[in-house]
């Protein structure tokens, strides 16, 4: 019965919802058609034919519209509604027959006509697009409806050839409304009809308006530990939520989810809360929170009643356990039930504590917003205060940490009082004469947008100030001080003051001069003080943080104007941390010279998996990536049957979802199986000498006896595997899924051909099962099952390998189009708030485009416009803006050439091979969102115009790779692949080198690697000594990234670039301290890398001149052992990552992300010319370096490749010797070196041994030293055999196989497509 209750209570609810909705169907009706002359009001009027009464839509009463006067400088249009309204639209037009027009305008909504808030669509865009001429009528929807009385619009541009003109209609309906006015010690409580309610499904919905940040709207609780809470806490709204779980009530242990900010503005917020047993939507105004109920429960038990208002305290009329909700609420539903239409008829369930009325007589507290950082102030002035010394009183809430509240002239002269925000505190300061001066602080964090309250007295020869009723901070007097003159906030006029501290931006209300309150009407009507840059009867303050839209967990913070996102600790980078630090796969890790070792890779690049560590193992023939789990080692099982089996779980070191996309990336993989037993069944199959598919069975639970201990007679099999998805899988090697069968079946091996298996064979001897698991979909194992092994002398040893995998299946996915109208198309790229887009191209054609989205406005397209310039364009709605990369060399040079292009709610940047990066700031209240509707189209565009010639290949979007070698199969004038020796899987260049299409061949470019030989895989590799130095200079003052883009578009601003460093080099030393590597500036900064005296690396990074360095020590032991060690050293802004040998990256964060400006030089080994650099590198830099360095890189500069082959360039600068080396070799000397050294240091110990010991160590060491000679000379001879193979096979790529490479390439081309045989091959 109690749940037949429940299911017609949510019957009745659903019901309840629908006829809601419903009254909401036609709400589009015209509301100001029919409004008196009263209605409508203006700031003002040009005469009375352009009075605001005849701005009626389609009229044409008066001058057929209104107009205010030419000198308004605040201009508005206000209608009243007569009373409270629910508003869908709003419509304009211009003054009728005129050139009077707005084009752009905001909207301003009030209860009362006096405390006003903006209206912002869903993407918080604040502006409404108005007119082009004087008829037309512009409708602009409302996304989300909003309930008012009074609607004002203010104009913001309008017809440069007239002037202002309007006329308007607003469309809604009117609705019913419910209101309760709660004064901070009041409440409702609704009783049950019985002890307690439980429920498994709950809706409560309602609206409310306060002007306090803290109260409780909701709560209820049962004896069980169930509750429920609704509070309002420091102007956002939290939800306690718990189900049957005692031990979180009222304790530390409760967690809030939390929605909204802001939600003490005066204006009205809806709240609704679902609930299905554990599943909650939370929403308030149009921003919702799906999440999980805590507790054990799916149902919530409250006891007695629920209270709305407060917490009262049972037996204790009028105390509260919390601080009570003051304001109104407005339509509060219970699951169906109207509490405030009960509470105002006297029902008896419900109970009234304190005052609660029924109608909303809130006050409205005027406030102002100053809106400039550089011009805006309020002036004014009052009375001298009877007793002496004078008095400030006022209310803030601002985002900026710095700013101006109040400045005041005293008396005697010269002598002023300042309060100001610095670093999120108040600061107050007393200027006297010359110097002098007296400060203190108070307030912490007063930049969180909450209300803040400021007291300043300067009576009793003291001043103090209180912040908030904390105690005073107080400055002593000698004499008392009067003000002299106006008393300014917020800022002051220029002639007035000449101080450095920025205008405040934020809001003001509740002034008061010696206790004398300031009426900002009369500021506003010129009737009091003055005032620059105010926005008068509103707080226009708004959270850019809400939603955020830092990603991968990036922490939002705000000023007033902006916000930008900390990814620290993310694993992403960028204004928007959008962008992955780390390489997809291993294979890219290959591409760019790293070697095997752990590593982080993040499959889906900047889609929403995060990095995983892997080991990535780098052979010759392929790159693989190795995933293991938590049992290495193999295991031992007895005593297992199906009725208690071994079952073991495998935990990888990703998540399920990365896995998926590591498997699904790469090309094969594979996972080792090994079954060691005696008397032990695997699968319990039977062949009769030949092979046959048994059934899978799940039913094991209903076994016999007998077949428990003998096995199952129907084949069924006595063990298994789980795949990564949890299906039971019943195979043992191979790639055959269906297949219940072990490899050595597949082989033809077993020991036994009646079965499938040589565990299956049942004998009394040891038998292996040993099969490669490659089937891709299944993979990795996830668990294993074993149940045979509980019969006298059963036993079984299982190993279960690492997830190997190799290939990138993404990196050589290529098509060629060959007709200028075709295309591949892909369904609507989703990237509404960030899309990055990243490709490869290679053509023969000046221009083309590579691919192109359209929405019905927005737009998205990257192509090549001339045949150096490579351009990024879209339209989000605040007109096109277009970002261009021009490369001094052509792109259309048959080679391929790397696009990657980024937009995001911040900038958008466009970078083109290693040209410098062009990005442009987005406008901070423009459009966020990018619409678009049409398919993606790649090669091509909608109008099958400017269509691209050439091939595309590893082409990713938000780190989605897309197959277009599938997608080509299908398309007409499109090809899988493209022709060439450079398009192949197989990487033909080695670290960084580039590879070049030749017409009988391939070279590779090695000029941006560190590395040298024909395939960019030769160390190259220096000896130093102590005077030894390589010096590069710049060729001209050189920033990083200093080039920019120029401004496309008015609505986008350009900004300096973010800091970048790419540093890789090896050494091998034994000296400490050491010099490894310097980099400075023309502006005194510098970036060292030095071994200290202990031999620990450490990383000087000196960017701001003003401060001391930031140092990092990331390995802590000694690097000076004659080793060879590999640096790696990666910044972005102030994150900055190292990686030391195979092990994964550390990151550091610095105190600042500048840039290194004008950089002058690079400089291994001995430094000479030692500027401003601190005392430890000095001593590093004067001893130099002895040893030998390696492969060094700075960003796409190899300073050491470019003294070996550039000597006598003014470019690089050697002092001391210099002979060219091999640091491998090198350091496996300097190992045996120190080898030899043990022994010796040893020798004295092993003299004391007996002669036993002695003849046997002789003995041991000749053999060892037959075994060592023998080794080294075949390694030798394999060396010289594989140089002398590896030669002539370098040379056949240019002489021997010339031809028949050739040839083998043009019969690639003609595979492609045998339309193509008598098509000239223009694009490769």
């Amino acid at each position: 019965m109690v749940f037949l209750r429940h299911m017609v209570t949510l019957y009745t609810l659903s019901v309840f919802s629908g006829a809601s909705a419903a009254t909401h169907y036609n709400c589009n009706g015209p509301l100001i058609s029919t409004l008196p002359h009263s209605s409508f009001q203006s700031s003002s009027q040009s005469t009375i034919s352009y009075a605001a009464y005849n701005a009626k839509l389609n009229r044409r009463d008066g001058a057929g519209g209104w107009s205010p006067m030419v000198t308004d400088q605040e201009p508005w249009l206000q209608v009243d509604l007569r009373e409270q309204m629910e508003v869908t639209a709003v419509a304009t037009q211009g003054r009728y027959d005129s050139w009077d027009w707005v084009s752009s305008y905001l909207l301003l909504y009030s209860d009362t006509g006096r405390a006003w808030k903006q209206y912002r669509q869903e993407d918080s865009v604040g502006r409404f697009v108005g007119n082009v001429n004087s008829e037309a009528v512009v409708q602009n929807k409302l996304s989300h409806p909003v309930r008012t009385r009074f609607l004002r619009f203010v104009p913001l541009d309008w017809n440069p050839s007239g002037w202002m003109g309007l006329r308007v209609e607003v469309y809604g309906c009117s609705y019913k409304s419910y209101v309760a006015d709660f004064d901070g010690r009041s409440s409702l409580l609704y009783r049950f009809n019985q002890k307690s309610m439980s429920t498994v499904k709950d809706v409560i919905s309602l609206r409310f308006k306060s002007h306090q940040a803290e109260g409780v709207l909701l709560h209820g609780e049962g004896q069980r530990g169930d509750y429920i809470t609704l509070e309002l806490h420091r102007g956002r709204l939290d939800l306690y939520l718990n189900l049957d779980d005692s031990r979180l009530r009222f304790t530390s242990g409760r967690v809030a989810v939390t929605v909204g900010s802001l939600l003490d503005d005066q204006h009205w917020h809806s709240v609704h809360i679902e609930r299905f047993n554990k599943q909650v939507n939370l929403t308030v105004d149009s921003h919702t929170q799906h999440f999980q109920t805590k507790g054990e429960g799916h149902s919530l038990e409250v006891d007695y009643e629920l209270s709305f208002g407060g917490i009262p305290l049972p037996g204790k009329p009028g105390t509260f356990l919390r601080k009570n909700f003051h304001g109104c609420m407005e339509n509060l539903y219970y699951n169906g039930i109207n509490i405030i239409d009960l509470a105002k008829r006297r029902k008896p369930q419900i109970h009234s504590v304190g005052n609660v009325t029924f109608s909303c007589s809130q006050p409205q507290l005027v406030a102002c917003t100053f809106l400039s950082s550089s011009s805006s102030f309020l002036s004014l002035s009052s009375a001298a205060s009877a007793t002496g010394g004078f008095s400030v009183r006022f209310q803030f809430r601002t985002w900026n940490p710095d700013g101006l509240l109040l400045s005041v002239q005293l008396n005697p002269e010269p002598q002023r009082l300042e309060l100001l925000i610095s670093n999120s505190r108040l600061h107050l300061t007393l200027h006297s004469t010359g110097r002098q001066k007296s400060e203190v602080s108070a307030g912490h964090k007063v930049n969180d947008g909450l209300w803040h309250s400021v007291s300043l007295n300067t009576r009793n020869l003291q001043i103090t100030l209180a912040v908030d009723g904390e105690p005073s901070s107080t400055i002593e007097l000698w004499e008392q001080l009067e003000s002299r003159g106006s008393f300014y906030f917020g800022g002051c006029p220029t002639m007035d003051c000449q101080y450095l501290t920025p205008a405040f931006q934020g809001c003001m209300r509740l002034i008061f001069i010696n206790s004398q309150p300031m009426n900002l009407n009369h500021v506003q009507q010129g009737l009091l003080g003055n005032s620059n840059e105010l926005q008068f009867d509103t707080c226009n303050i708004r959270d850019r943080c809400l939603p955020n839209l830092c990603e991968h967990g990036g922490r939002c913070s705000q000023t007033w104007s902006s916000f930008s996102c900390d990814c620290s600790g993310t694993g992403y980078s960028g204004a928007t941390c959008h962008n992955s630090i780390y390489e997809s796969s291993c294979e890219a890790y290959k591409l760019i010279g790293s070697s095997s070792g752990f590593y982080s890779i993040d499959p889906d690049g900047s889609g929403p998996l995060g990095p995983t560590q892997v080991y990535c193992n780098m052979t010759e023939e392929k790159v693989w990536t190795v995933l293991t789990h938590n049992s290495t080692a193999p295991v031992t099982v007895k005593g297992s049957s199906l009725r208690k089996p071994h079952i073991m779980k495998f935990n990888y070191s990703t998540s399920a979802e990365q896995l998926r996309a590591i498997v699904s990336g790469s090309e094969q993989c594979q996972q080792e199986v090994i079954y060691n037993c005696k008397k032990s069944h695997l699968f319990n199959t039977k062949g009769s000498g030949k092979c046959f598919k048994t059934s899978r069975r799940t039913g094991w639970k209903r076994m016999t006896a007998m077949s428990a201990m003998t096995g199952r007679e129907d084949g069924s099999p006595l063990s298994w595997w789980l795949d990564r998805e949890g299906e039971r899988r019943s195979y043992w090697g191979g790639f055959l899924s269906g297949v219940q069968q072990c490899s050595c079946s597949l082989e033809g091996n077993c020991i036994d051909m009646n079965y499938f298996c040589n565990c299956d064979s049942d004998t009394d001897a040891w038998a292996n099962d040993t099969g490669i698991l490659s089937y891709k979909d299944h993979l990795p194992v996830s668990q294993i099952v074993i149940g045979d092994t509980n019969r006298t002398g059963s036993q079984a040893v299982y190993h279960i390998g690492p997830l190997r995998c190799y290939g990138d299946k993404s990196i050589w996915n290529a098509a060629s189009f060959y007709q200028e109208s075709s295309y591949l198309y892909f369904p609507t790229l989703q990237a509404e708030l960030a899309s990055d887009i990243s490709f490869y191209f290679k053509t023969s054609t000046p221009s083309g485009v590579f691919l192109e989205n359209l929405g019905l406005k927005n737009f998205i397209r990257v192509e090549l416009s001339y045949p150096s310039v490579v351009t990024f364009s879209f339209d989000v709605g605040n007109g096109p803006v277009v970002l261009s990369v021009k490369s001094h060399l052509p792109l259309n040079d048959r080679q391929w050439h790397y696009v990657r292009a980024e937009r995001n709610v911040k900038e958008a940047s466009l970078q083109v091979d290693q040209l410098p990066l062009r990005f442009l700031e987005a406008p901070a209240d423009g459009h966020p969102r990018l619409r678009l509707s049409s398919q993606l189209f790649v090669g091509g565009t909608a109008s099958l115009q400017r269509g691209f010639l050439g091939c595309i290949r590893t082409l990713t979007i938000n780190g989605v790779s897309f197959d277009l070698e599938e997608r080509a199969k299908m398309t007409p004038g499109v090809s899988s692949g493209c022709p060439g020796y450079c398009s192949g899987s197989s990487s033909l260049c080695h670290n960084r080198g580039r590879c070049i299409e030749k017409s009988n061949g391939y070279v590779c470019d090695c000029s941006q690697s560190a590395y040298g030989g024909t395939t960019c895989n030769q160390e190259v590799s220096v000896s130093f000594d102590m005077e030894s130095s390589v010096t590069y200079t710049f060729q001209e003052p050189f920033s990083v990234m200093q080039n920019r883009s120029s401004q496309a578009s008015s609505v986008s601003t350009e900004s300096s670039s973010r800091a970048r460093e790419d540093v890789a080099f090896s050494f091998v030393t034994s000296q400490r301290p050491t010099m490894l590597l310097t980099v400075s500036t023309f502006n005194q900064q510098y970036i060292a890398v030095i071994l200290a005296k202990n031999g620990s690396l450490q990383i000087w990074y000196h960017l701001q001149t003003d401060r001391s360095p930031d140092v990092f020590s990331p390995a802590l032991g000694n690097l000076a052992d004659g080793r060879l060690h590999r640096i790696r050293i990666h910044r972005v802004g102030k994150n900055l990552y190292v990686q030391i040998d195979q092990d994964i990256h550390t990151k550091y964060t610095l105190s600042s992300d500048a840039e290194l400006i004008l950089i002058r030089s690079l400089t291994l080994g001995k430094v000479t010319r030692m500027e401003n650099f601190n005392e430890e590198v000095m001593q590093a830099a004067s001893k130099g370096f002895i040893g030998c360095l390696s492969s060094v890189q700075f960003n796409h500069v190899a300073p050491l490749k470019a003294a070996l082959t550039n000597r006598g360039s003014s470019l690089v600068t050697i002092r001391g010797p210099l002979v060219q080396s091999n640091c491998g070799a090198l350091a496996e000397s300097t190992s045996h070196i120190l080898q030899d050294q043990t022994v010796t240091a040893n020798k004295d110990k092993e003299q004391h041994g007996n002669g036993t010991q002695k003849d046997l160590a002789v003995i041991a060491g000749v053999v060892t030293a037959v075994v060592f000679i023998a080794v080294c000379a075949l390694a030798v001879i394999s060396r010289l055999l594989y140089q002398q193979r590896r030669a002539q096979r370098s040379s056949s790529i240019k002489e021997e196989n010339r031809h028949s490479m050739y040839t083998d390439y043009r019969t690639e081309l003609h595979l492609h497509n045998s339309a193509r045989d008598n098509m000239k091959e223009y694009y490769i």
